[in-house]
């Protein structure tokens, strides 16, 4: 009998992680465009002038990650992501104020 492996391979995200234009496209599986219209709706906003320049942080990553699992899984469209993850921002917040003694 032979014995199957699997690999997986994967990126180590953390808060001081910078990513491209293109390094967040193909992590999070969406287009240029796609980018270009969350920045549009607020949802995102890369450090520096240019698309060539543009960084994205870890916070960014994953607001990229869960604006496009709103829109697949809810059908929530752009400017209802930008004020739902607003909110839930706002609820991590709170959730953690209630926790400090």
């Amino acid at each position: 009998m032979t014995e199957q492996r699997t690999y997986i391979q994967g990126i180590v995200l953390n808060e001081e992680t910078l990513c491209t234009l293109a390094d967040i496209c193909r992590l999070c599986g969406v287009s240029t465009e796609t980018v270009y219209n969350m920045i549009d709706e607020g949802i995102i906003s890369p450090q520096g002038a240019e698309p060539e320049q543009w960084c994205f942080t870890f916070v960014e990553i994953k607001r990229v990650q869960t604006a496009v699992r709103l829109q697949q899984d809810l059908r929530v469209n752009l400017p209802g992501c930008a004020l739902a993850l607003d909110l839930l921002e706002e609820l991590e917040e709170l959730r953690r104020r209630m926790q400090r003694p």
